[in-house]
């Protein structure tokens, strides 16, 4: 069944609060330690994270799929990509998928969800990251699968899934209210998303079909104790403040728990809101949160809209203008929400501010300046008042005040706020500045070319090398049928000793550096570290490690009694459970079904190592 969007949801403006002018707030927060220890690695863009939602609706009318991320290059600009979003059951309180179309009204969102975008929908090999086309039988399709893909390519990239955001935050204070209803919701969003155990709707999905989907889990509860968020949310403005701690303390737990199982440091963030009315009420910076969470994004959008349809004003302005004729209380910007943040003590490393890849504008304006009079909402595409950054970056004349790091456009009738290179510049200076943890992007599919994603990107890695680190995953590279390590060529237990140095998690390596790790060895393709040999493109492999001129991995070579057995692995067999294939000197067997996936290739991937042969 394909759902038709047209709304964007997520973080934006709700009808009570475009009535009230309240500013629309974001989610939760950064991280400490966490429990289980895994290695740590500079975040992929020179030490700080860019991170771009990828709206689930997108698919559809905008015709936005995740290949758009590979070909625009901005995939290799973005450390993380936020899937938005996950709903709560309003039955049960449980995260859940299922196939229906989203509703209007408080009860709107009652059961609705998009299995079809999310793991339905088959790719063609044109339309597809991968450049494979879907079968009609494989359990995983759809944007999962092929952010699934996107990681393959892009092995430094992490996928969170993004839970509530503006439409689907009804239920979050129910599903943290009590100690149980906290420990069953937050089992359900581990079982459905990180072990990847999908319901079966229409021959797809399955135990295990989406593992290694995803990195970690995005909260985007707007808003814990506060009325600012969408008409119909249930509220607890006593007791929603504590429930939300324990709410990321339960997801820490739980989400330690599952690593310590499989060995897979999951992360956990949130989408931190800008108004300190919406902070105060969530108790958003009590640096305790910051102990569970591994980092936040700062909302530093719709600080202003066509709520208020008379004047215009900007909606992503990184300082306080003093133009501006609001109230004190209706002041808004990314440096004040920043500091709401700050004072308390929390890490300026934890923190990333959001930036606008849309604008938001008014029509029958008569004054290219701020702050002045207009007569309605501005014509956009999908909703009144609201256009992707891609339809608006030639309307009119750019303007940008450097004072303020505010970008805007006026045609002499529609006004337009939005970020432009210039205000995304200044913005990149600021986090380097202030030594924040990076940037986020609502939402990639405004920015079909990657421009501003990439416009980021270039300022931070033209900066100071940042302070964000993000888990590499523990590493063993003991044999576990030998004591001693294999990798090492002066060890007398491993005639067959590799002559390459072995591979550090720390070390740096450029392209053409060589390495041993299980014995094998590995050629560097480009600039790494932390990446385990064979779990990703960014190692080549070159061989098993021997001193045997024949091929060792030729079952037929009778000076190799231990070549492989097993029949070599083929691109186009589907494979289930329990199945073994050879490949590239090695055993392996099928965790789950699959097709197509390299064996070694994906660190989360289906195929599970036997031996080496």
């Amino acid at each position: 069944m394909k759902i038709q969007r047209t709304q964007r949801r997520g973080v934006r403006q709700a009808l009570a609060a475009l009535a009230t002018g309240a500013m629309v707030a974001g989610l939760a927060a950064v991280g400490a330690a966490p429990a289980v220890a895994a290695e740590q690695s500079p975040s992929a863009v020179n030490g700080y994270r860019n991170v771009g939602y990828f709206a689930q609706w997108g698919v559809y009318g905008r015709d936005f799929k995740a290949k758009q991320l590979q070909t625009s290059g901005a995939a290799a600009d973005l450390t993380h990509i936020n899937y938005a979003f996950g709903n709560i059951h309003y039955q049960d309180l449980t995260c859940f998928i299922a196939n229906k179309a989203q509703g209007t009204g408080p009860n709107g969102s009652d059961g609705a969800g998009d299995a079809w975008a999310d793991f339905g929908m088959g790719y063609t090999a044109a339309n597809s990251v991968a450049g494979t086309a879907d079968t009609w039988d494989q359990p995983l399709a759809g944007s999962f699968n092929q952010m699934k893909q996107l990681k393959a390519k892009n092995p430094n990239l992490k996928v969170m899934i993004s839970l509530g955001g503006w439409t689907w935050s009804k239920n979050f204070s129910k599903a943290a209210a009590t100690d149980a209803s906290r420990k069953k919701f937050v089992k359900s969003c581990v079982d459905l998303y990180l072990r990847g155990n999908l319901p079966v709707i229409d021959g797809r999905g399955g135990t295990g079909a989406a593992a290694g989907v995803f990195d970690g889990i995005d909260i985007d509860w707007e808003w814990p104790g506060s009325q600012n968020g969408e008409v119909g949310n249930h509220v607890d403005e006593v007791n929603d403040k504590a429930n939300f701690t324990l709410l990321l303390k339960e997801f820490r737990t739980q989400m330690d728990a599952l690593s310590a199982e499989n060995g897979h440091p999951y992360q956990l963030s949130a989408f931190l809101p800008a108004n300190p009315a919406d902070i105060a009420a969530g108790g958003w910076n009590n640096p305790e949160n910051f102990q569970y969470l591994d980092y936040g994004n700062v909302q530093g959008y719709d600080l202003h809209g066509a709520w208020d349809p008379s004047l215009t004003g900007h909606q992503a302005n990184l300082f306080d203008d003093p133009a501006d004729t609001r109230p004190a209380t209706k002041k808004f910007s990314v440096d004040k929400a920043v500091k709401e943040y700050l004072k308390t003590g929390i890490s300026p490393k934890q923190l990333g501010i959001g930036l606008a890849a849309y604008g938001r504008g008014w029509q029958g304006a008569t004054s290219a300046n701020a702050w002045g009079p207009a007569t309605a909402a501005a014509p956009g595409t999908w909703e009144k008042g609201n256009e992707d950054y891609d339809k608006l970056k030639t309307l009119g004349t750019d303007h940008y005040d450097p004072a303020i790091g505010a970008a805007w456009r006026y045609d002499g009738n529609q006004w337009w706020s939005y970020d432009n290179a210039q205000s995304t510049t200044r913005k990149g200076q600021y986090i380097a500045e202030l030594g924040l943890g990076g940037g986020m992007w609502w939402e990639l599919d405004g920015d079909r070319s990657g421009q501003l994603v990439g416009t980021l990107a270039d300022k931070l890695r033209a900066s100071a090398t940042g302070p964000a680190t993000d888990p590499t995953g523990p590493t063993d590279p003991t044999d576990p049928t030998d004591p001693t390590d294999p990798t090492d060529p002066t060890d007398p237990t491993d005639p067959t000793g590799c002559t390459a140095a072995a591979w550090s998690a720390t070390a740096v390596y450029t392209g053409g550096q060589k390495v041993s790790y299980n014995g094998k060895e590995y050629t560097a393709k480009w600039w790494t570290q932390g990446n385990t040999p064979g779990t990703n493109d960014v190692w080549g492999l070159v061989g098993p490690c021997t001193t045997d001129p024949t091929d060792p991995t030729d079952p037929t070579d009778p000076t190799d009694p231990t070549g492989c057995s097993a029949a070599a692995w083929n691109a186009t067999t589907a494979y289930s459970g329990g199945a073994t294939v050879s490949h590239s000197g090695s055993e392996y067997t099928a965790k789950w079904w699959t097709q197509g996936n390299t064996p070694g290739a994906e660190q989360w991937g289906p195929w599970e190592l036997v031996k080496a042969c």
